[in-house]
């Protein structure tokens, strides 16, 4: 009877250890794995999608979508969210599109977009912090907001006349697109913010446990309202990106669910939803996941409507396995 009853605890022992190895290679390498699978899948069921033109022109299109996820991260690590960031965007590339068409200045019209994301991310801020309303609700209010501001500043058309600014979407320097290179630099900067700097610090702090952040001196809402914005300011940039390669401003683009895309990025990078967990590195690799669906969808022309219900089982899945891992103790 001893005897047995040992033999199950040592079975169990070795379950509970083979699980606990798992849980660990999935939480260090487990994005990774499923970029290079995704990489390999898509590479046979297209035949264009090795073709070196094909491989820029996804980095480039993720350009964006990363730029706007490096904030989203940053926000979704301090516990918040923003579902206005895709209205951010368009209103800002547009502005930034419409002032570049009316003087011919690329400096000025580059600034308003940058100013526009900026003053709206703050925007989003000052209400949360200030009238404590969840950012869920907060940005909702915000983007519907936005979408009215759009439709009246565009008339509901493209604007045209990007001008020069064009190189910021469809340039290069050197062999390397201009909006990769931004790209790359954002990763790079945001990586230092959130492993070396007191804001990366303390949007761990408010994410992991708020109230032990508010009792080791952190002025939550003061550092709540950089974040967001810090959000808009890249919101603001990835608009005058994305605007640039379209080579005109597209009132469009606001329905296309670009924020949506960054918190996907995001979660399905590491970023817990939880908040205190997440690194921009990650969420740099979830971003080339969701572009390589996008492509792939593409080129074997499936409607655009499953891409939505695709990301939705990425998102819930995520999550999920962020659920199941955290309870676990490695």
């Amino acid at each position: 009877m001893g005897d047995s009853a040992s033999k199950g605890e040592k079975a169990l022992f070795q379950e509970n250890n083979v699980s606990t190895i798992a849980i660990r290679i999935y939480r260090k390498y487990g994005i990774l794995l499923i970029l290079i699978v995704m990489f390999i899948i898509s590479a046979l069921v297209s035949s264009n999608f090795l073709r070196p033109q094909n491989l820029v022109n996804i980095l480039r299109a993720s350009a964006s979508t990363m730029i706007l996820a490096c904030g989203m991260t940053l926000l979704i690590i301090s516990g918040m969210i923003d579902l206005s960031g895709g209205s951010t965007l368009t209103l800002a590339g547009c502005i930034s599109v419409g002032v570049m068409a009316s003087t011919g200045n690329p400096f000025l019209g580059f600034s308003c977009g940058i100013i526009t994301g900026a003053i709206i991310g703050w925007a989003n801020g000052f209400l949360i912090t200030r009238f404590s309303l969840l950012p869920f609700i907060g940005t909702l209010a915000m983007m519907n907001v936005l979408k009215g501001l759009i439709n009246i500043y565009t008339k509901g058309s493209p604007i045209l006349g990007v001008g020069s600014m064009t190189w910021l979407g469809q340039g290069y320097i050197g062999p390397a697109p201009v909006p990769i290179m931004i790209m790359l630099i954002c990763v790079v900067i945001f990586f230092c913010l959130l492993s070396y700097s007191k804001l990366g610090l303390y949007a761990y702090a408010i994410g992991g446990n708020s109230n032990a952040a508010l009792a080791s001196g952190i002025n939550i809402n003061r550092q709540k309202r950089i974040i967001f914005l810090v959000h808009g300011i890249m919101a603001g940039l990835a608009g005058v990106v994305m605007m640039s390669r379209l080579n005109s401003g597209q009132p469009s683009i606001g329905n296309a669910g670009y924020e949506f895309d960054a918190i996907v990025a995001a979660v399905v990078g590491g970023t817990s939803l939880n908040g205190g967990i997440g690194s921009v590195v990650g969420t740099l690799i979830g971003v080339l996941i969701v572009s390589l669906i996008n492509n792939i969808m593409v080129l074997l022309n499936i409607p655009s409507g499953y891409q939505f219900v695709v990301k939705g089982v990425l998102i819930a899945a995520a999550v999920i396995l962020d659920n199941v891992t955290r309870k676990v103790k490695t």
